[in-house]
This record gives structure tokens, sequence and C-alpha cells, in this order.
């Protein structure tokens, strides 16, 4: 299971959180190629989760990985 939170359909990356807990779940954000996120277009819930996700790196999520997205 994936959690994807959308902010700029057109990203070409995104930034991934694997979670240490739960096998197969990760948290993912649309970024650019250095895993910058654009935080001003993020809605309040999207940017709360992405802090809960940086906040548990080592706890429930893995470090992140810039990866390229997968087009659906």
């Amino acid at each position: 299971m994936q959690r994807s939170c959308p902010m700029q359909p057109a990203a070409a990356f995104e930034i991934r959180f694997e979670s240490l807990v739960h096998g197969g779940v990760a948290m993912t954000f649309p970024c650019d190629s250095e895993g910058q996120v654009d935080l001003d277009a993020m809605s309040e819930r999207t940017r709360n989760d992405y802090f809960f996700a940086r906040g548990m790196i080592g706890r429930q999520y893995a470090m992140p990985q810039v990866v390229r997205r997968e087009l659906h």
C-alpha cells in the first residue's frame, strides 16, 4: 500500500518514505530531482504528513529516497 500525496501533477520525481513497521507501505511526496518539496503547494494535511514522515525517520520510516515518479 502506498499513500501518495499529490502536489504537482507534472512532478517527475517523488521522495519516498518506506515504513519500517509495515512492509510495502510508503508515504510519497512529489519533489524535484534533489528531493526538495514545494511546501507552499501542499495542503495543510499533506504538509503535516510530510513533516511526520521526516520526524519519524529511523523509528517508523527508513531514510527517504528520491525516485522517478511512476506515471499511471
